[in-house]
């Protein structure tokens, strides 16, 4: 397995990989917020290309994505908001959405991000240092429960980020 950056040329199969990871268990034919998610995240000024990445096989198929997009604090750009984070079915339990997120991570990381953040199951996210951001004192633009609205503060945090969290635009669509 290979993470990477996303290209131009992935953008079919990223579609694919978030249709097929969050579809319904039903079998519904809806097509998963996540799936066009992505797509409107692109168009956005949030975008952030150095933090689209994805998981290819050996064969170069693409298998997982994950993304984060400029999110703001308290009204400033010191944040990124991460997610979806999607992984095929068939390659799920073997690694592939660890791996992608320890990738994210370290990027945003090396390039001084201050914060990331994010909304998920409690159970999962705190293996990556994740907890709840209101302990960070940061809160969420909707009333989640503060067990799911998560932050994992890096090396460029300063106690000085403070306030309510705001997603890239097409988050507000949801």
């Amino acid at each position: 397995m290979l993470i990477r950056r996303e290209t131009p040329a992935d953008v079919d199969a990223i579609r694919a990989v978030h249709s097929a990871a969050f579809a319904k268990a039903d079998g519904g034919d809806d097509v998963p917020v996540e799936a066009t998610l992505v797509d409107a995240l692109r168009a956005d000024e949030g975008w952030l290309p150095a933090y689209s990445l994805v998981a290819a096989d050996s064969d170069g198929q693409v298998v997982g994505h994950v993304v984060a997009t400029r999110g703001r604090v308290g009204g400033a750009p010191v944040a990124l908001g991460l997610g979806p984070l999607g992984v095929l079915p068939d390659w799920q339990r073997r690694g592939v959405g660890s791996a992608l997120m320890h990738a994210v991570l370290g990027a945003a990381d090396a390039r001084d991000e201050p914060l990331v953040v994010l909304l998920g199951h409690p159970d999962y996210y705190p293996r990556f240092g994740f907890r709840p951001a209101v302990e960070l004192g940061v809160t969420p633009p909707q009333p989640w429960g503060p067990q799911y609205f998560m932050a994992r503060p890096l090396h460029a945090w300063r106690e000085s980020i403070r306030g309510e969290f705001r997603y890239a635009g097409p988050f507000d669509d949801l």
